[in-house]
């Protein structure tokens, strides 16, 4: 099963975690600027799939469809920015799992991502930094022994890793302690940003590469993310003693989804967060995290019409939405 539609270890609160390495390599010019370089980059690492591993496969964007391609922005292993390419030169490195992409001539030559369900920010380390290494021992990276791994922007340089754990705040949006919070937080060196501000959906990452190791890096982002947990956790333990409110609320968004024969993007999201909420706290026995996930995917226009196998006008979507979550809920 593909990471974004487990379970993960603290997932009421962490939805993903990923880790992003950025890398250039020997030979090349960090700005490719002819079709020439970019073709002679992308045959090299063409050259050496074998040797790299781990199940990777090439595709380039310009032979996919834009529902997949959107398809791949929904699951947030691209960017939308980066699918809107016209260049026709952007490819990804892409595994069975989807666990591994690697965006090829983005910002770096090579944007490697490790992504994992839940709160695993060392597990999910540790395996980039096994891909890591068998790319530098088969490709050869840009590197200087005194600024680290040498990058197309200085803010990236040193270790060249972003760390970033997801998470659904709901409890702290609700009750608006949320921006509290983020000042406590803002003295320490992270970037907390909101990504779907109307799912209460938030990124905490770290915003300092150089002069700080790969376990620093990790080590701090970790001890943040436990402190937003316990606070969220807390919130939503005070929302639980609402009772018969916020029972009725879950329920009210479980009859709807359970029911209804049309159903629009944006109410499906509002729904879906009060469902995960109601399952985090134990109130909505009907569901589980793994169905909460799957209706989070299914929901999205793209990847809905790529499960069911055609294209949608917007009402017919509607429908089959609804359709689809009835369906996830009652299995």
């Amino acid at each position: 099963m593909n990471w974004y539609l487990q379970s993960g270890k603290d997932s009421d609160v962490v939805l993903s975690t990923r880790i992003r390495f950025s890398r250039n390599i020997q030979g090349f010019p960090f700005y490719l600027r002819t079709k020439e370089q970019i073709n002679q980059l992308h045959e090299k690492i063409q050259e050496q799939l074998y040797a790299i591993g781990f199940g990777l496969q090439f595709f380039k964007l310009s032979d996919m469809d834009e529902l997949t391609k959107q398809t791949l922005v929904e699951k947030k292993l691209i960017t939308e920015q980066f699918a809107k390419n016209r260049t026709g030169t952007n490819c990804i490195l892409l595994n069975d799992e989807e666990n591994i992409c690697i965006l090829l001539n983005e910002e770096d030559h090579l944007k490697i991502q490790v992504f994992s369900s839940g709160l695993e920010l060392e597990n999910t380390l540790q395996y980039a930094i096994e891909l890591d290494k068998k790319l530098d021992e088969v490709l050869g990276y840009s590197k200087n022994k005194n600024y680290g791994y040498l990058t197309s922007y200085p803010n990236n340089c040193g270790t060249g890793l972003k760390a970033s754990v997801i998470l659904q705040l709901s409890g702290l949006a609700q009750t608006r302690n949320i921006r509290s919070i983020f000042d406590a937080l803002s003295s320490f060196e992270v970037n907390i940003k909101a990504i779907e501000q109307n799912e209460n959906i938030y990124e905490i990452s770290n915003s300092k590469t150089l002069g700080i190791t790969e376990t620093e890096i990790i080590q701090g982002i970790q001890v943040i993310t436990q402190k937003v947990m316990e606070q969220e956790r807390e919130v939503r333990k005070f929302l639980a003693k609402d009772g018969i409110r916020l029972e009725d609320k879950i329920y009210r968004s479980y009859g709807i989804l359970l029911n209804c024969r049309r159903l629009g993007l944006e109410e499906a999201k509002e729904h879906i967060e009060i469902l995960k909420l109601g399952t985090d706290l134990g109130i909505l026995k009907e569901l589980t995290d793994s169905k909460i996930q799957e209706m989070c995917l299914y929901s999205k226009p793209a990847n809905l019409q790529k499960y069911l196998g055609n294209q949608y006008e917007t009402l017919e979507l509607d429908i089959k939405r609804a359709e689809v979550m009835k369906q996830i809920m009652q299995k």
